[in-house]
């Protein structure tokens, strides 16, 4: 018996061996991989390192000028720290996917969604909506009715109203027809058709001309169709009028897309005419959609380069969590989820700190903070909170999926810390949380469901300046946040150095 346990005594102790060096020998994380476990994954019950606070730096896969701004500043210095260097912990979250649509191919910026234009109708007028003339349709009286939509590539309107006359008798109604920009409540142009001079009519069709008008790219906006008689206005469900969208020029967005009624709307989601546009620059266009596969290879290409490079600063730095989400704006919602669900199966920690790759932090006196006011106590939330604030429609921010007019109380991006239960329990929920349009707005509609206490402190900044005392400011470049630090570690203070 003895024999054999002086023959296993060496195999388990290499067992164990190989298991520390490979734990030791794993990356933080890769392009395209998760944050291994390491031991953990095989000894659920041995305890990980210890840290006071987590640091979660949300950043883009191309901001290595930012990431290395913060090494030689305030994460230097956290680093040389005798006192914090082994208390806190400092990860760059970024997403293990770039987006595989070239910038100038997708829909907006802020997306990885392709702008699908084929066979675009070029050097013609299209009568945006076409409405049924069968008689068996289900038809609506309404006072007002309205169509919102979204133009990809810029078009040309060049005739406003377009309704049909579908039993000869003449256009007996008395309609103004107007067309707004998301938000606005002025309106951009606007016809009127009372008879007998309704505009022009061709085989039963009514429309009135206007100057061209020029609609560009990303544009949003509403045709708002109102009765000026008291019957109101034949309106048909846009769902059973064809839409001809000029081969992808411009989409409709209606409520069952999730768009929102504007304020300036009332009614049902219907059609009472149209309008008539062309295609602005149709050969620019179709010169474009000609060189896309080109495009597409090159920057392929440049991927896998940003993949080897970002692979490279991984194995130098060891301070990158890849999450597996595509790294795009509309995704940072779900990049900041998946770090909270590695953070719990990682690391152990009593705080967590959210903040950006473009902020100024000033981790020493956050740290003093905690400790002086005990914000480490569970269901803590710790940031500069923005209250009633206005839900966007359009443009970087909008938000279609959330039906308030405002938002639930948030801290704005710059910095906010958050204890560990908390973070504990979006980890656990982060498959059934709804992803909003940001995740400072995102983080405050699922706060809301489990009303954390909330501390105020307006030393976090939410814009772009300067104060004494300060513990983090957004929106920096490289050189400022270099300047910033250089004043602050020769003088004390970010803001202003006194020369003697």
């Amino acid at each position: 018996m003895r024999n054999w346990l002086v023959l296993l005594c060496p195999c388990a102790v290499g067992v164990v061996l190989h298991l520390w060096l490979l734990f030791l020998s794993c990356p933080a994380s890769g392009p395209g991989k998760q944050h291994p476990a390491g031991l953990l994954a095989f000894f659920p019950h041995w305890k990980p390192k210890h840290y006071d606070v987590i640091v979660g730096v949300l950043s883009a896969r191309h901001n290595d000028g930012l990431r290395n701004a913060i090494r030689s500043t305030w994460f230097r210095h956290l680093k040389q720290h005798p006192g914090l260097s082994q208390r806190v912990l400092v990860k760059f979250i970024i997403g293990a996917h770039g987006c595989d649509v070239p910038v100038e191919d997708r829909e907006d910026p802020y997306s990885c969604r392709l702008l699908n234009i084929t066979n675009p109708v070029l050097n013609q007028e299209i009568e945006a909506f076409t409405l049924l003339e069968d008689d068996t349709s289900v038809l609506s009286e309404d006072r007002v009715v309205s169509v919102h939509f979204k133009v990809l590539y810029p078009i040309v309107i060049t005739s406003l109203g377009v309704f049909y006359d579908a039993k000869g008798v003449g256009f007996q109604r008395n309609i103004t027809v107007k067309l707004y920009q998301a938000e606005q409540e002025e309106a951009l142009f606007s016809a009127r058709f009372s008879p007998p001079s309704c505009g022009v009519q061709v085989n039963r069709l009514w429309y009135k001309p206007v100057e061209q008008f020029i609609l560009p790219e990303s544009f949003e906006g509403t045709i708002v169709w109102e009765s000026q008689d008291l019957q109101g206005l034949v309106s048909q469900n846009l769902h059973k009028v064809m839409v001809n969208d000029g081969g992808g020029v411009f989409r409709i967005t209606t409520a069952g897309e999730g768009s929102l009624p504007h304020e300036f709307t009332q009614g049902v989601e219907g059609i009472a005419g149209g309008f008539i546009y062309t295609i602005q620059e149709g050969d620019v266009l179709l010169e474009s959609l000609q060189n896309r596969p080109e495009r597409f290879i090159h920057h392929i290409s440049k991927l896998e380069e940003e993949d080897a490079l970002l692979k490279e600063e991984s194995n130098t730095y060891d301070d990158i969590v890849f999450v597996d989400v595509v790294d795009t704006y509309r995704n940072v919602p779900a990049k900041l989820l998946n770090f909270y669900r590695w953070t719990v199966e990682a690391v152990s920690f009593d705080v967590l700190l959210k903040t950006d790759d473009d902020c100024y932090i000033d981790l020493e006196a956050v740290f003093n903070r905690i400790k002086l006011k005990n914000l480490g106590r569970p269901n803590t939330w710790w940031g500069n909170f923005r209250l009633n604030w206005a839900v966007d429609r359009t443009g970087k921010w909008q938000e279609l999926e959330y039906p308030s007019p405002a938002y639930p109380a948030f801290a704005c991006g710059s910095g906010y810390v958050i204890s560990k239960d908390i973070v504990e329990w979006l980890a656990s929920n982060s498959d059934r949380l709804k992803i909003y349009q940001g995740e400072d707005v995102s983080m405050g509609i699922w706060m809301a469901a489990i009303g954390p206490k909330r501390y105020q402190d307006n030393l976090w900044l939410c814009e772009k300046t300067c104060e004494s005392g300060m513990l983090s400011s957004p929106q920096y470049s490289p050189e400022e946040l270099a300047d910033l630090w250089r004043i602050k570690e020769r003088c004390g203070d970010p803001c202003k150095c006194q020369e003697r």
